[in-house]
Formats: C-alpha cells, structure tokens, sequence
C-alpha cells in the first residue's frame, strides 16, 4: 500500500509559478515510478511528468520547458514546479505512482488506467 498526500496548490496570476509537492509513504516505493497527472472540468486526466527514484524524468510535450519534477528521496517527496502559468493550466493536479521497471517508463506509457495510486489532488487556479 503507498499514499500519497500532494499540497501546494493556489489561486494565482497568469505568469506566476507554483512548486507542487507530494509526499510518498509505504511499503516498497522504490519500486514505483511517480508521475503527476491534472484534469480540468469535463477533461480527461492527463499525463504531465513521470520521475524514477534514480531521477530519469519523462514529459509529455505540452508542458516541456514550463513544467520540472524533481524528487527528494531523502523526504521521500516528488515535486512539480509550475512555471509560466497560463489560464488553461487551470486544473485539478495530482500525484500517481506506479509499479513497474524504470527501464519501462516512457510518455506513451504513462496513461492514468496503468497508475496504482493516487493521491487526493491539489487546485491550481490561474486568473487572466
């Protein structure tokens, strides 16, 4: 069982940036890879960014240049940071793990039905 807690959410302005946080605990999470995915109201959940333990990071091409995951394996936290937002960056963020072989973590295998876990989510508002 792991869990997942994510903060660091907020209301701001079109520009600004944000640093998202999730906090990994449970049996075994080294052998899981953490990703964060978003939904906004009537989309689908989307695949952002995918961290191994050993910090191979994958992105989906939306979001290359604006958006980092970094992991703390330390405090057993995975971060987002946020950068540039814009208006339709508006969503739902949240934190997944997955188990699976590093080696296996590509974009087109990241899909919201393969994740394990999830955590409950965090609001990010962005106002024009």
């Amino acid at each position: 069982q792991v869990q997942l807690v994510e903060s660091g959410g907020g209301l701001v302005q079109a520009g600004d940036s944000l640093r998202l946080s999730c906090v990994v605990s449970g049996r075994n999470i080294r052998t899981y890879v953490m990703a964060w995915f978003r939904q906004a109201p009537g989309k689908e959940r989307t695949f952002l960014a995918g961290i191994t333990w050993s910090g191979n990071t994958v992105y989906t091409d939306s979001v290359k240049g604006r958006f980092t995951i970094t992991g703390d394996n330390a405090n057993n936290t995975v971060y987002l940071q946020l950068d540039s937002l814009k208006p339709e960056d508006t969503a739902v963020y949240r934190c997944a793990a997955d188990q699976r072989l590093p080696s296996s973590m590509t974009v087109a295998s990241m899909t919201a039905q393969f994740m394990d876990y999830w955590g409950q989510g965090t609001q990010v508002t962005v106002s024009s």
